[in-house]
């Protein structure tokens, strides 16, 4: 059965009806070609009004949408010979963050992301998304030995946020995402991030230092979510769409803000209408990106990763 959100019902219900009206004409003598007609240009226009015109908080039910592409939905797509490789080396291997290596256009990257289920089950055995610190010490690990052997790291972001449970902070949460992001910042190598669902505060961050950072339409990446955010400004998380507005969580947001690099078009009604479409976008980002970065040698490549961030915001000097 498939999942529709509330701002979308009347696509989704008009689109039935049309698909409907197609079926009864193959099915019968009747002649309802007219009609299609009339009520697919009628849904051309509410798409436009519907899609084209979202509030923050449509997407960010968009971000969450449990049919939205994964990780290893866009490794299928974009990569070949993907061999995943597991475990920190230190405690165990965390299946909230997948990590690998592969051919891109038939050169080697290392290739890790955020990965949440697609059924209950397989939800709770990756944690839903949701990263240990071995998590994160397995991505470290991948990416030293990317850099060992000079192979670009691409990362997809998509997590609520690294998990926050008794276990994880005494494993050394807080210390295994700083780490991460120290290591990050001088990594050798060129790391193209993209943010494909939700980027949720350190547990994004913890993948999300790069060269490069793009983000897909409809996905978010804030400090906190909307719901955590209202829950602190007006103690109720009932308000969590007023604060999706307040906090400029999504990607035009932060691209006008110099956060991102570039927003990566999503199909019409969301990424997970058309996989291999939504891919190709990606691709097309994730190539040119790779030629520019490849092209500079070490310093070049390390002095403009230290400026993206530097220039990231503004600040005032204040001489005491």
């Amino acid at each position: 059965m498939k999942h529709v959100l509330e701002f979308e019902k009347p696509v989704i219900e008009l689109r039935d009806k049309i698909d409907e009206l197609k079926r009864l004409t193959e099915n019968s003598e009747m002649d309802l070609s007219d009609e299609i007609v009339k009520l697919e240009k009628r849904l051309e226009n509410l798409e436009t009004d519907v899609y084209d015109r979202m509030q923050p908080w449509d997407r960010v039910q968009m971000a969450r949408h449990p049919e939205r592409p994964t990780t290893l939905d866009y490794i299928e797509h974009l990569f070949s010979g993907f061999l995943e490789l597991h475990g920190d080396r230190l405690y165990g291997d965390d299946e909230a963050i997948v990590s690998g290596i592969a051919k891109y256009k038939g050169k080697p990257v290392t290739v890790i992301g955020h990965q949440r289920g697609k059924d209950t089950k397989e939800n709770i055995r990756r944690n839903f998304g949701m990263p240990h610190p071995e998590g994160y010490r397995k991505a470290l690990r991948l990416m030293k030995q990317a850099e060992k052997f000079n192979r670009p790291i691409i990362t997809f972001i998509d997590t609520k946020g690294a998990y926050p449970g008794k276990a994880a902070e005494e494993r050394g949460q807080s210390e295994a995402i700083a780490r991460n992001l120290l290591e990050m910042g001088g990594i050798t190598v060129p790391i193209i991030c993209v943010v494909i669902g939700e980027g949720g505060s350190g547990g994004a961050l913890g993948l999300g230092i790069g060269d490069r950072i793009f983000m897909l339409e409809n996905s978010t990446y804030s400090v906190i979510s909307p719901e955590g955010a209202a829950s602190i400004l007006w103690k109720d998380s009932a308000y969590a769409q007023k604060a999706a507005e307040s906090m400029k969580i999504t990607s035009y947001d932060l691209e006008r803000l110099g956060i991102v690099d570039s927003v990566i078009p999503e199909i019409r009604g969301g990424a997970h209408r058309d996989i291999a479409a939504q891919a190709n976008h990606i691709d097309e980002v994730i190539s040119n990106a790779l030629e520019e970065l490849l092209a500079l040698d070490e310093s070049q490549l390390l002095e403009g990763r230290f400026n993206k961030y530097k220039n990231i915001g503004e600040y005032t000097h204040l001489d005491l």
